[in-house]
């Protein structure tokens, strides 16, 4: 959803690198290019203006004139400033002192209230809780259905003495057959989840296509009816510059506490998200990623602020990884890839356990840098990864154990067993065999292919395949110089003691100087 403004951000930093000083016209032009990018990804005007003045005020500061490296303190400041609208600190969820407590949804028709209350009601079960759904939109035709239908995949009870509208109407104020009292339905739904004992209740009620006085009174009778700890306003992160006008009057209707976004999966340009928390005040609690019931998590401001900045969320990765991996199978498996006893079975049930994590091009997008590679995540198929799976599973476990017995005859029947080619299945077999011995050399201290040695460890400064000397052959004597003045200039001198430098492997104070990082670690400092 943050591509272009990502982009549009990056291409303004990407003028001040390389510089050692910033003049007023250079954070001038870089203020310049942020305001347009924040205009051109629909986040509302005043928030455009207090957030560039901000950044322009703090960029020409003492921070930033006395930065070792200015460029890389504007960033830093522009990425505190994003952190600031989006919220600040993560907000969490008010429970009750005493169960239940009552989450109430609101918001437009078509916002996704009745999906994202199967998602919350999962999450709340996850974090053990034991939730109940209330089915209160009783207007848009199926609404009831379609939670129970949720509920059920989500494992988490519904509470749905009404049916409500069965189809007849278009959701709207006109044509609608309602059956039943949402206010009422709301009242039992609270002495169900006491008699049932369900710590937390979520209430979801009925939408529009737009704002209406009919909307917001409903809404308000149900929240005046079970008094609600949380109200969690709903909103399509992709209707734009609407976002603000619809916030501030369900703010005013009913005085939501927390917000949700939702489909922040979308291609629209996001601007909802940046907008909202600094229009209301009311924090984002929830983000909606995708259609499915595990695309959803609580709002971290900090993580958002670096995926908009192309800076990765680790931290949501090793969340993500944490659910699914056994840390102690994770250890065995580390180290039977460094031993080199790692088999096609051990990658077999790693990928099972990454498929658990997600879609692969979600994944790499949380990693630090990859906007740059934005068009390959979003063109990988992974299906890819299925044909892996079913060449690995066409082979017996011997094969699995022992891919070096995979003759020709077996690759062919492999490939017909998989549904692939044979070219498919030499690949994959070529593929890790390079893998497993790119970890054996790692494992040895011989660093990455390409990289080098990592000082202090065997391999340092040493070439992959570089014929070593023996050690019983005889060093060459200190050469001498043919001139007698020189040669006893050089009898004079005392040896030079050694140095740190020489202490890990850079040969004294010259060899210091001989040594280079890498260009990407030079980048970094």
């Amino acid at each position: 959803m943050f591509d272009s403004l990502q982009d549009r951000l990056q291409s303004a930093f990407k003028n001040l690198r390389g510089k050692g000083r910033l003049s007023e016209a250079d954070i001038d032009a870089t203020a310049r290019e942020i305001r347009l990018a924040l205009l051109d990804a629909d986040v509302a005007v005043p928030v455009v203006r207090a957030f560039t003045a901000r950044v322009k005020e703090r960029a020409l500061g003492v921070e930033v004139s006395k930065a070792l490296n200015p460029a890389q303190q504007v960033v830093k400041i522009v990425n505190e400033e994003l952190v600031t609208i989006l919220g600040g600190e993560t907000r969490r969820v008010r429970f009750a002192k005493n169960p239940p407590t009552v989450i109430m949804l609101a918001g437009l028709q078509g916002a996704g209230k009745t999906t994202l209350a199967g998602k919350l009601g999962r999450w709340l079960k996850e974090q053990g809780n034991s939730p109940m759904l209330v089915a209160c939109d009783l207007q848009r035709p199926n609404a009831v259905n379609q939670l129970q239908v949720v509920g059920q995949q989500a494992g988490v009870t519904v509470f749905a003495p009404e049916a409500g509208n069965t189809g007849g109407g278009d959701g709207g104020a006109e044509g609608t057959r309602s059956v039943g009292d949402p206010v009422q339905v709301a009242r039992d739904a609270i002495a169900e989840a006491r008699r049932t004992l369900h710590d937390v209740v979520v209430v979801d009620t009925a939408g529009r296509l737009g704002i209406d006085a009919d909307l917001m009174q409903q809404a308000r009778d149900i929240r005046d009816a079970v008094n609600p700890d949380e109200v969690l306003f709903v909103i399509d992160a992709m209707i734009g510059q609407d976002a603000v006008q619809t916030a501030e009057a369900f703010a005013e209707g009913v005085d939501f506490t927390g917000v949700v976004l939702t489909k922040l999966d979308g291609d629209a340009r996001g601007g909802a998200a940046l907008s909202v928390r600094e229009i209301t005040g009311r924090p984002i609690m929830f983000a909606s990623t995708g259609e499915k019931l595990t695309d959803f998590d609580v709002f971290h401001p900090d993580r958002m602020a670096g995926r908009i900045l192309d800076m990765g969320d680790m931290l949501s990765l090793i969340e993500q990884a944490e659910k699914v991996y056994d840390a102690e199978q994770a250890e065995k498996d580390a180290e039977r890839m460094l031993g080199g006893t790692f088999t096609l079975q051990d990658f077999l049930k790693q990928m099972e356990t990454l498929s658990k994590m997600g879609s692969m091009s979600k994944l790499m997008g949380l990693l630090p840098g990859m906007g740059q590679f934005k068009d390959q995540i979003a063109n990988f198929d992974d299906r890819e990864l299925d044909k892996v799976k079913a060449i690995i599973l066409s082979m017996t476990p011997k094969e699995r154990d022992d891919p070096k017995i995979i003759d020709g005859s077996r690759r062919a029947r492999i490939s017909k067993g998989s549904g692939t080619s044979v070219q498919d299945v030499n690949q994959l077999v070529t593929r890790f065999f390079e893998a497993r011995k790119m970890m054996q050399q790692m494992a040895k201290g011989g660093g990455m292919p390409g990289m080098g040695g990592v000082p202090g460890m065997p391999g340092v400064g040493k070439r992959a395949g570089a014929r070593q000397k023996p050690q019983n052959q005889k060093k060459k004597g200190k050469r001498v110089s043919g001139n007698p003045a020189k040669r006893a200039q050089a009898s004079q001198q005392k040896p030079a003691a050694k140095d740190g430098a020489e202490a890990f492997g850079f040969g004294g104070q010259q060899g210091a100087q001989d040594f280079e990082l890498p260009k990407e670690l030079r980048d970094l400092l």
